[in-house]
């Protein structure tokens, strides 16, 4: 036997990156096929990338949010849990990037057809991205408005112009120095911002109330409700994320499947999880309705700044990705341009609508309002992706996705594939319909009391319809090939 032969179940040794794609030089691919020789890096190196974007701000508010619901600490707890399971689904994502070598936005053509995945891409994609950006860039924001106003700047509109834009410079600086950039700083950022989380965390635990419970206990329909609403509220962070191949493609081609869908998972999991768990903890002793100015109540004076720049690194990590992924999507939605301008493109959009919510008025409240709804939409989204590359066995051909021709490999009909386009139009109909939000309750969910059945009435029939329509346009091609064989035989 060959001594020489390669174990397929080891990590391939890490090849000299190129010049594109070393810290400090610009990315030079966007959604083309990232060829074999410019694949580099190791599974592992996804943990940190998932990892710092979750040592999260948010999450704490998050957190915070269930236990003003009315759920108990350790109904939130689980309810925690259960809903950062679904970063696994993000993890079996991410194994199509180093099959394809391409992004997931290039990725979703099999799924859609060339033309069909431009529309869901702009929705699911674009949009989103760009709302995120503008909610995570007010957080962060306010947070720098706090450390400037303590250092004794008076915070005038000039000076919170001046910051919004300096927040969103250095994220999209990151963003368009690209992938190799997010790789390198995201290990050093994670250290970093989960120090500062962990002692915040000490002084949480040191003020909580591990008796607290409820002005009013909910049972029964009550229950469910908040429970369902909890669940939509945690889920929804990771239902956002069908991008995650978009960090994993320049992996070598025989980079374990299992290895790239862990430690992406583990990197989300882990973090969002600990911290959203202290935002729960913390809202048994304080007024999480306002959680910035309640944790710093109980916070030494020399750690507030702390404190508050991790806020704004956080910030950072978190849309530094969003813009990555969001300038791709405008390559994948048709417009010829550079993915550095793509990027810059985008965040001066989400810099606008920032300015406008700090500003001039809390449009960040619709825009809120529209994400929770996007829940409705994303859940499908990503439960016919999952499915797709399980039905798949994640067997992708980056060349065959990148062809836009018509009557290529993933052109279909007219463009669109019937069996994507059906299962998520479909699923999402159907999930709207079980919606409950404040500012929308679908009728499903008025008959159940206000209970949102959206997550897994979307997702399970999502991923049923999506199988049997696949499986039926197959057995349907598979006999248009026999009968062409058999009619070529019989003319021989």
């Amino acid at each position: 036997m060959d001594a020489t032969i390669p174990d397929p179940h080891r990590e391939t040794p890490e090849a000299p990156r190129p010049a594109g794609q070393q810290l400090g030089r610009v990315e030079a691919h966007g959604i083309d096929v990232i060829p074999d020789s410019e694949r580099h890096g190791r599974a592992r190196e996804l943990f940190a990338v998932w990892a710092a974007p979750n040592v999260s701000y948010l999450n704490l508010v998050v957190g915070g949010t269930l236990v003003l619901i009315g759920l108990t600490l350790w109904q939130a707890l689980a309810v925690i849990v259960v809903g950062n399971l679904f970063w696994a689904l993000v993890g079996l994502i991410a194994v199509s990037g180093p099959a394809s070598g391409t992004p997931s936005e290039i990725v979703m053509r099999a799924m859609y057809g060339v033309r069909g995945n431009r529309a869901n891409i702009l929705l699911t994609g674009w949009f989103v991205s760009v709302c995120y950006l503008a909610l995570s860039w007010a957080a962060g924001s306010l947070a720098a408005f706090d450390l400037l106003d303590r250092a004794g700047v008076p915070v005038g509109t000039p000076v919170k112009v001046v910051v919004i834009v300096a927040v969103a410079a250095a994220t999209l600086a990151i963003s368009v120095y690209g992938h190799a950039t997010i790789v390198k700083l995201y290990l050093p950022f994670t250290l970093a911002l989960t120090a500062v989380f962990l002692v915040l965390s000490g002084y949480v635990l040191a003020d909580a109330d591990w008796n607290h419970r409820p002005a009013q206990a909910m049972h029964g329909g009550g229950l469910v409700a908040a429970l369902a609403g909890g669940l939509v509220l945690i889920a929804s962070a990771p239902l956002s994320y069908t991008n995650s191949s978009d960090f994993s493609r320049y992996l070598p081609r025989d980079t374990r499947p299992g290895a790239v869908a862990g430690w992406t998972a583990l990197g989300a999991f882990v973090p969002s999880v600990l911290f959203t768990a202290v935002g729960a903890i913390a809202g048994t002793a304080l007024d999480m309705s306002d959680p910035q100015s309640a944790l710093e109540k109980i916070l030494p004076g020399w750690f507030v700044p702390a404190f508050l720049l991790a806020i704004v690194l956080s910030a950072v990590c978190n849309n530094a990705m969003t813009a990555y992924s969001s300038g791709l999507a405008l390559q994948a939605v048709g417009i010829r341009i550079r993915r550095s301008r793509s990027v810059a493109l985008d965040g001066t959009l989400g810099v606008a609508l920032t300015l406008y919510a700090l500003l001039v008025s809390n449009f960040l409240d619709t825009v809120s309002s529209v994400l929770e709804l996007m829940v409705a939409l994303m859940g499908p989204s990503t439960a016919v992706y999952a499915t797709d590359v399980l039905l798949r066995r994640n067997r992708y051909d980056g060349v065959e996705l990148s062809d836009e021709r018509r009557g290529g490999p993933f052109w279909y009909r007219g463009g669109v594939n019937p069996a994507g386009a059906v299962a998520l139009l479909a699923a999402s109909g159907c999930a709207f319909l079980c919606v409950s939000t404040p500012s929308f309750t679908g009728p499903v969910a008025r008959a159940l009391d206000g209970t949102d059945l959206s997550l897994p009435v979307g997702m399970v029939l999502a991923a049923a319809l999506y199988s049997g329509l696949t499986f039926r346009q197959n057995r349907g091609r598979n006999r248009d090939r026999n009968q062409k064989a058999a009619h070529s035989l019989s003319g021989v």
